[in-house]
């Protein structure tokens, strides 16, 4: 994992030298407990619906706001007990940002905590899993300011890390002049400007980005991608951004459930079963032995969920096994295609 730790010094950090570490990354890059490079994702616990799998299992039958805000105190409580120290989440996830700031504000001594969220998507479901519409995508420089405030009075000062959420080479995040001056003005005024990435053409989006500068400078210093054992397309250029002095932050590690309980494949429940873990510790695993690999995001809904992923951090797996892993790799659009048609359970 060593040079996944030296992949965290990068955010925050206005040259591209990975080797000098700044805040708000700069604890974690020296961190000695594994756990602290793997990050809690709200995005399965901050609104009622979504495209993971076995959410009938996972959340009560009655997800009003009340009992997800419960539901997400008690997983932060538990990441946080258990060493990780990156959170993650988004405008479009739900009353997600709500949560995370009630349980901030009750908590104000976990100063160690980085806090990551993402504009782009207003959620639009109003509550409702049956809705024909849960999220609407927009990457101006209008949806910025208006998000930004919102982001602003639910998480304050705690805000570390703010990302362009689910950026495709077509995206005007990485060509309108007007929004790139503004998002380099917030970098000056001390958050970090990052983006996500989504689809099979992730790989351009992240090398678009790389080449985004404003005023000579490079503007985004963090990416967020989604990799995993299906999907590994993206890698060459996350090893590009994370040459470049970018933090990595992987997302979907496995796959919306798909390489997690009775839903992994053979290999998966195989090399589980040997390493005394659960096939989504696999998953992460893998995720988190590429070397590129700064923060590797658990999107668990619940306590327990979230315990046999942080496994993960002493999983090791040898070349046979990795070899049987990499058998399972999809083409990009299959992958991507199949997603799309994942439910809102």
């Amino acid at each position: 994992m060593d040079e996944g730790h030296r992949a965290l010094t990068g955010v925050g950090v206005t040259e591209t030298r990975p080797e000098e570490p700044a805040m708000p990354f700069a604890a974690l890059a020296a961190a000695t407990t594994p756990t602290a490079h793997i990050g809690l994702g709200l995005a399965a616990v901050g609104r009622p619906g979504y495209i993971n799998l076995h959410r009938d299992r996972d959340l009560p039958a009655d997800r009003d706001p009340d009992a997800l805000r419960a539901r997400t105190h008690e997983l932060l409580d538990a990441a946080y007990a258990q060493g990780v120290r990156y959170v993650d989440t988004a405008r479009s996830y739900g009353r997600a940002e709500e949560f995370l700031g009630e349980w901030l504000d009750a908590r104000p001594s976990f100063t160690d905590l980085v806090v990551g969220s993402k504009w782009g998507y207003t959620y639009t479901a109003d509550w409702d899993v049956e809705a024909e519409e849960h999220e609407v995508k927009d990457h101006s420089l209008a949806t910025f300011e208006r998000q930004y405030a919102e982001t602003r009075a639910l998480l304050g000062d705690r805000l570390s890390l703010y990302q362009v959420h689910s950026v495709t080479p077509d995206s005007p995040a990485l060509t309108d002049k007007e929004l790139l001056d503004r998002l380099a003005a917030l970098a000056a005024d001390g958050v970090t400007v990052g983006l996500s990435t989504s689809g099979p053409a992730q790989a351009d989006a992240i090398r678009a980005a790389l080449a985004v500068t404003v005023d000579g400078e490079p503007l985004f210093r963090t990416v967020q991608a989604t990799y995993n054992a299906l999907e590994t397309s993206a890698a060459p250029a996350l090893a590009e951004a994370h040459d470049a002095g970018l933090t990595v932050i992987v997302k979907e590690g496995m796959a919306n459930g798909r390489l997690a309980g009775d839903e992994a494949p053979a290999v998966f429940q195989e090399i589980a079963a040997a390493a005394g873990v659960g096939g989504d510790a696999v998953a992460l695993a893998l995720v988190l032995h590429q070397p590129w690999a700064g923060v590797v995001l658990s999107g668990a809904a619940t306590a327990a969920q979230l315990s046999g992923n942080l496994h993960a951090a002493v999983v090791d797996l040898d070349d046979e096994q990795r070899a049987g892993l990499d058998a399972l790799v999809e083409e990009p659009e299959a992958y991507w295609r199949h997603r799309a048609g994942l439910p809102w359970h």
